[in-house]
């Protein structure tokens, strides 16, 4: 039987990180994938919950979660709404949440094998914990970005430093979400330890790179880009497939996207082998 558990752990500047374990009681392994979102995702977000279930379904118990400043609060879980938190957020944040939820998967799991996930930025936040920590066993990245600073424009950042502040839309609510300057001063003050394309290179764990083809928001030259620095990845082309796979937020259907269910169905593959 898939069961879902709720947990909340303290993530940055006390902010709470809530997350979600899907597990089949029937017939787990022992390891565990920690799924990280991106730029403006959260957990919940499109078909995120079908995924934790295919993987549960497969043996794989998958942990999902929001990182402290996604701007999605515990009384508003599908939406980010908390402006004042997505505005403070910075990439130093959200490394320390990704080891903090690390801790606390083995500490509440005990977990031989510790799998990551990341998609998008998430892709580039897991790809730089996987460079440095030993704890990693496997790593898989979905469309992730291969430089933090893509998420914006070169040329914002001069009235960013001196206004404070600067806006991205929301794709989906056309709303204007603002990012403090906070960001881009963490940024620029550990540009060599937030290098992804550095850490690719010293990625040393089997690493399985996929892309979309169609991707708009990140192109699939990306995803080669990483493979270049990390020639013992695998990288796969998934072909017509955009940057989310063919989700949706809301989204209402009981089946994967076919692309999406393509790229779940090539990391089992992945997480199959030398087993």
């Amino acid at each position: 039987m898939i069961k879902n558990e709720q947990f909340t752990i303290t993530g940055s500047l006390g902010k709470p990180i809530i997350g979600d374990y899907t597990i089949d009681d029937k017939q787990s392994k022992s390891a565990i994938i920690i799924f990280v979102h991106g730029f403006k995702g959260f957990k919940d977000w499109g078909a995120h919950q079908l995924v934790a279930r295919y993987f549960a379904q497969n043996g794989y118990p998958y942990l999902k979660f929001n990182l402290s400043h996604s701007g999605v609060s515990p009384e508003n879980p599908k939406d980010v709404t908390d402006m004042e938190a997505f505005a403070a957020n910075t990439i130093s944040m959200e490394l320390a949440d990704l080891n903090s939820v690390i801790n606390f998967a083995e500490q509440s799991y005990h977990p031989e094998k510790i799998y990551l996930i990341g998609h998008s930025r998430g892709g580039g936040l897991v790809v730089i914990q996987a460079a440095q920590d030993p704890r990693i066993t496997k790593l898989i990245t979905w469309a992730a970005v291969s430089d933090f600073s893509s998420l914006w424009k070169a040329e914002q950042e001069e009235d960013w430093m001196k206004t404070g502040k600067i806006y991205v839309e929301n794709a989906r609510t056309k709303e204007k979400m603002p990012l403090n300057s906070t960001l881009l001063t963490d940024f620029k003050e550990n540009k060599e330890a937030f290098d992804i394309i550095h850490a690719a290179g010293r990625v040393t764990i089997p690493w399985l790179i996929l892309h979309g083809d169609e991707d708009i928001n990140v192109k699939f030259s990306v995803a080669q880009e990483l493979a270049q620095k990390q020639l013992k990845a695998e990288i796969h082309k998934i072909e017509g497939a955009n940057h989310v796979f063919g989700a949706s937020h809301p989204y209402q259907e009981t089946q994967l996207p076919k692309h999406l269910k393509e790229v779940c169905d090539k990391s089992l593959e992945f997480l199959k082998q030398d087993e």
